[in-house]
């Protein structure tokens, strides 16, 4: 087995959603770190909320995630996340005005390390954003070309809702109680199509 044939050795052969690739081992970060120390671009607060909201709820709408955060979220978050590859629209909900439903894509869970979104660390029913984000190897994610959100980006996130769009947001990521536990949506490993095809929140 080519799997076993690595072990002890700094890189390892991992399976991710695209297939399988060879990578460094976690514990070798802190030494490659010291070979190039430059930083990694920086995402804001937002933008990661924003991304785990995808991540744990999806297929999700732009107003579900205001729902959840309590804040409007700004276009410049959206176009960010699509931009480096982690998010894409998989289809509208049939409402009025049809939102666009977003998921996460290969490259998130490629870029996490992960195979398939069933890897995602599960969310217990009092944990809320914070320990997602947490949980999350976020660092993987930063580890990109992306730079880093603009003052004018950030600044659109602090646009609060109205006290009665606010006052039905629920502040937590855990699962509705109708489906406890991680609530992946759709595996996204399938096609677009197939992603479209599961149920709305």
């Amino acid at each position: 087995d080519l799997q076993l044939e690595w072990t002890g050795r700094g890189v390892e052969l991992v399976h991710v959603a695209s297939g399988w690739r060879f990578q460094s081992r976690p514990e070798m970060r802190s030494y490659l770190d010291r070979l190039h120390p430059e930083k990694p671009p920086k995402y804001s607060r937002a933008t990661l909320e924003t991304l785990a909201i995808i991540a744990y709820r999806q297929p999700v709408t732009r107003g579900d995630m205001e729902d959840i955060r309590g804040v409007t979220i700004n276009s410049l978050i959206i176009k960010q996340l699509e931009d480096r590859g982690w998010i894409e629209v998989i289809g509208h909900r049939e409402t009025v005005g049809r939102p666009a439903l977003f998921a996460t894509t290969r490259q998130f869970l490629d870029d996490l390390g992960l195979a398939s979104l069933d890897q995602l660390p599960p969310l217990e029913a009092s944990e809320v954003q914070e320990s997602a984000l947490d949980r999350l190897d976020f660092e993987a994610l930063t580890s990109s070309l992306q730079p880093e959100l603009s003052a004018e980006d950030a600044a659109g996130e602090m646009v609060p809702l109205s006290e009665s769009e606010s006052a039905g947001a629920n502040p937590e990521l855990a699962p509705s109680p109708s489906a406890p536990g991680l609530l992946p949506a759709a595996d996204v490993t399938q096609e677009s199509n197939e992603l479209g095809t599961n149920s709305p929140h």
